[in-house]
């Protein structure tokens, strides 16, 4: 699992740091986005898979909103984790709301996205926020993963 997440997250890592670098394009944006919404998937998953190992929940979801709920009420004083998902959720919210491509092919492009009646703006600055925030989650996720 840890494995999985890794390379997730290496992808991802390549999205913000090469491909957005040279392209700055929206698109990349989103597909980064998209590549982190499956590296926390991977990341809830192996969290549950853990908490069942461990004795502290009887049976893993099926759905991705269930699994998501349950995380939140076995990590509720994980700040880590708590942040993530918000980022999460946010970024599943994405897909359903129309996204606003704003100076592509220059230093300062960014996506505007109607977030639940407020305008949000993912620019490379966001996007290195949303980096270390996941970076801390991935850190705990792992120590969670492979403690006893």
């Amino acid at each position: 699992m840890i494995e999985t997440i890794i390379k997730e997250k290496i992808s991802a890592d390549h999205l913000l740091y090469v491909s957005l670098k040279y392209t700055k394009t929206c698109d990349v944006i989103l597909n980064l986005l998209k590549r982190w919404v499956i590296m926390i998937d991977h990341c809830v998953e192996g969290l549950l898979q853990q908490l069942k190992k461990k004795k502290k929940i009887k049976v893993i979801p099926t759905h991705p909103r269930q699994k998501v709920e349950l995380v939140k009420q076995n990590f509720k004083n994980q700040a880590e984790i708590m942040e993530a998902i918000k980022i999460y959720e946010f970024f599943k919210r994405i897909d359903d709301n129309k996204a606003i491509k704003e100076c592509e092919f220059r230093k300062d492009v960014r996506l505007k996205v109607n977030d639940m009646g407020k305008e949000v703006i993912i620019n490379l600055d966001q996007l290195k926020e949303y980096s270390i925030t996941l970076e801390r989650f991935i850190s705990y996720v792992k120590q969670f993963l492979l403690s006893k």
